[in-house]
């Protein structure tokens, strides 16, 4: 396999076969991303990802393949004949895979038709992590998202049509202490309307290099302390109404471990927050990380 610059895989993919059908994010214009700065965007050279995979299978001659991530950030841009030919290549190459997946930027759902969507979904794409990531106007406005929430829940809304898996991820503190309460509140309107069938919290880490750090350093941004977090967390969970949903806040970022399944859970969640609050046991910052 040939990789181009740093490569990008959601946590749940750690054992997958990754191939870059695109080369870093079409849009890159979050300024709380440091992802994809070191390549310019591009669709690569079908036959080029198909030699991808030939390599891949000559690689893993006695290992079965049974998950495939199609990187980087938004491989659903490709038009859908292109990603059609692709899935079925992966077919062809690993019919033992049992996941297919993508990283599927809003816009590029938004644009495709609910039949495009199918068609994937009948041919094996199974999964599509979304990035949400608020779903407040506000916030996305000022992280310059370059969707609105409305966009947000109808992007969500195909996916689900069509049958595929739906995962969601939500940063907590992304609208500091000014907007915390809206991020919330908001986050957990756009979750109720999706229902998507996993979302995972991150927790805001400002990386050196972006427009957020710049907005931090010249005191433009106040970050939530590990109490307000939980805090922000805890009006996201009393609010959201989710039923099935597989709630996950366990990521490096995170202050603390958080998990269940909406709605049942949530009280459970609740004690748990109300447990780490009462007790200050938060991760330290140093050994956070994304």
């Amino acid at each position: 396999m040939r990789y181009e610059g740093t490569v990008y895989r959601p946590p749940s993919e750690a054992s997958s076969l990754i191939i870059q059908l695109t080369i870093g994010c079409a849009r890159n214009t979050c300024t709380f991303c440091a992802m994809y700065k070191d390549k310019s965007f591009r669709i690569r050279n079908l036959e080029e990802v198909v030699e991808d995979l030939e390599m891949a299978r000559q690689y893993y001659k006695r290992i079965k393949v049974r998950r495939i991530f199609l990187a980087d950030g938004d491989a659903l841009i490709v038009k859908t004949a292109d990603l059609l030919y692709i899935i079925g290549k992966c077919k062809e190459y690993f019919p033992e895979v049992e996941r297919i997946s993508v990283y599927g930027a809003p816009k590029d759902i938004i644009n495709k038709t609910p039949e495009e969507l199918k068609q994937l979904k009948q041919a094996g794409l199974d999964m599509v992590y979304m990035g949400l990531e608020s779903g407040d106007d506000q916030v996305l406005k000022e992280v310059r998202k370059g969707v609105t929430a409305a966009e947000m829940i109808e992007a969500g809304q195909k996916v689900r049509a069509a049958g595929m898996i739906l995962s969601m991820t939500v940063i907590s503190g992304l609208g500091g202490r000014k907007l915390m309460k809206e991020h919330a509140l908001n986050s957990a309107r756009v979750i109720s309307a999706i229902k998507p069938e996993f979302v995972g919290f991150l927790t805001l880490l400002v990386e050196p290099g972006t427009p957020m750090y710049d907005q931090y350093q010249a005191g433009e941004l106040e970050l939530l302390n590990p109490t307000e977090v939980l805090e922000e967390t805890q009006l996201f969970i009393e609010n959201v109404d989710a039923e099935g949903t597989v709630f996950r806040a366990n990521h490096a970022s995170n202050y603390i471990p958080l998990a269940g399944t909406l709605n049942g859970d949530r009280q459970k969640i609740l004690a748990q927050i109300q447990q780490s609050k009462k007790q200050s046991n938060y991760k330290p910052e140093n050994f956070r990380a994304l």
